[in-house]
């Protein structure tokens, strides 16, 4: 049995590691460093945050669209944090592969799982397997550089449904019906970019389930739908239906009221003959659609060639219920983007229904609902892909808050020199990155964008994609360091 750890010493720091880099994981390493036991001198701490991908950021860098204007502020705090030298970072290192949770529990006192989730959530209808079906979270991979994703995409639909009525249908459904040149101000990768302006795409139409009241994205995603250049945004009158839960949703919720208002605006200004309309592209917003099939025909057998949805209608509580009126729409493309949802790890239980770590608190927790002395959760995998990026802040507040009262009772590390996990690694040929790798990756990128540029293309990074190029850049960009 392993022995009780008493609280951190400058000769003994309490050793955490941290399993995941994107924001959920850098906040929980921000706020125990930060927290009154720590400051006050009560407890020390080492950290050490370890990633799958060569690089850092997680959601930030591969599951948000790359035009997004607060992408910046987020990654240059997260940025800041890493950049004080107090964490360690170690990326390209993928735990169930190359390192155990054998591993974790030998050089480190507790354990914090921070990774997220990239799954789409399913969408079991008939027709979803179809050639032309895809998800959602895919094609965000896709579009944002992800090194485990091919690096071609499909886009050969010229009408496209997008399925969800939420930040990353929205996402999806943008970046679809954007044009690519206007794209290059942002950092996406050559194959992105050419991909997406060979796209013969004239209409993407979103679909929602339930009213304009109900919608889950925000306002910032919506108002960005209107700043694409060549893109009408097409609404229709018979999809605004609002019952009482709707109403007194638009009148206590400031963010519902906003956006429904930004709708009803929208759709006043629309012409009465949408053959008005003048640019190349269109973008629909459908709401009460529920969605029933994808199918194919005979001329096209196993290819996406349109959908069926069903009409709904509002019952009174903010909820819809069928109306048995079904509308076909003519797509050779399905995105789904109803949700992530999260992977099991290795060694760790898994919700296979919810597609979380069970845990109480942040606190993990064995099949028999015990805690498991050591090991936390934070982010998605501890609560579901539910809020927004900043909601992991108090979510990983909660989880360190456990972790503090436990760390007295924290069973101890039998080998925690911080050297230790370094000659693990090193013996593995794990090949792993780290901070200092990633400021020369970064530097790296900005420098592709600054040569375009350079060339009249106005880049201010490209992403470098492969995932062994990534890893050459970062170690190389140390070694010339030493």
């Amino acid at each position: 049995m392993s022995a009780i750890l008493p609280a951190g010493t400058p000769a003994r720091p309490l050793r955490v590691a941290v399993i995941g880099a994107g924001p959920a994981g850098v906040y929980a390493a921000d706020i125990l460093t930060k927290s009154e036991a720590v400051t006050s001198g009560a407890l020390t701490v080492s950290i050490d945050l370890f990633d799958r991908y060569p690089a850092p950021y997680g959601l930030i860098r591969y599951g948000v669209a790359p035009d997004h204007p607060r992408i910046k502020g987020i990654v240059n705090a997260l940025h800041k944090v890493l950049d004080r030298g107090d964490i360690r970072f170690f990326g390209n290192v993928d735990f169930g592969t190359d390192l155990t949770l054998a591993d974790l529990r030998t050089h480190y006192d507790a354990v914090i799982f921070a990774t997220g989730a990239i799954k789409d959530a399913d969408l079991n209808i008939p027709g979803i397997d179809l050639e032309g079906s895809f998800g959602g979270a895919d094609f965000v991979s896709w579009y944002d550089g992800h090194p485990d994703v091919p690096r071609e995409w499909p886009l050969e639909a010229k009408e496209i449904a997008v399925i969800g009525n939420g930040n990353v249908a929205l996402d999806v459904a943008r970046i679809l019906s954007k044009h690519a040149d206007d794209l290059l101000v942002t950092e996406i990768p050559d194959n992105v970019y050419e991909g997406l302006k060979a796209s013969p795409v004239t209409d993407v139409h979103v679909f929602g389930r339930r009213g304009p009241a109900q919608v889950k994205f925000t306002p910032l995603e919506l108002r960005e739908l209107s700043h694409s250049k060549d893109v009408d945004i097409v609404l229709y009158a018979e999809d605004f239906e609002f019952d009482e839960a709707s109403d007194e949703a638009i009148q206590s919720n400031n963010q519902i009221k906003t956006m429904v208002g930004t709708l009803t605006n929208w759709i006043a200004e629309q012409p009465e003959d949408l053959s008005e309309l003048t640019a190349s592209r269109r973008l629909h917003l459908h709401f009460l659609h529920s969605p029933v099939e994808i199918h194919d025909d005979p001329a096209h057998p196993g290819k996406v060639t349109g959908m069926t949805f069903e009409r709904m209608q509002l019952e009174g509580t903010g909820n819809a219920r069928g109306t048995g009126e079904f509308v076909d729409y003519p797509v050779q493309a399905v995105y789904r983007a109803i949700g992530y949802f999260g992977s099991a790890l290795p060694e760790v239980d898994f919700d296979h229904s919810k597609g979380v770590i069970p845990n109480e608190g942040g606190r993990v927790l064995d099949t028999a609902g015990s805690p498991v002395p050591g090991i936390y959760a934070t982010g998605w995998i501890k609560r579901g892909p539910v809020g927004l990026i900043g909601h992991t802040k108090g979510d990983a507040l909660e989880t360190i808050t456990l972790l503090l009262e436990d760390r007295e009772t924290l069973p101890a590390a039998p080998a925690p020199a911080p050297d230790a996990i370094v000659a693990l690694l090193e013996g593995r040929g794990t090949g792993f990155t780290t901070w200092e790798g990633w400021l020369a990756l970064d530097a790296h990128e900005r420098d592709l964008g600054g040569r375009a540029a350079d060339a009249g293309l106005r880049r201010e990074r490209i992403k470098v994609v492969p995932r062994d190029e990534m890893v050459e850049i970062s170690r190389a960009g140390v070694a010339a360091q030493v």
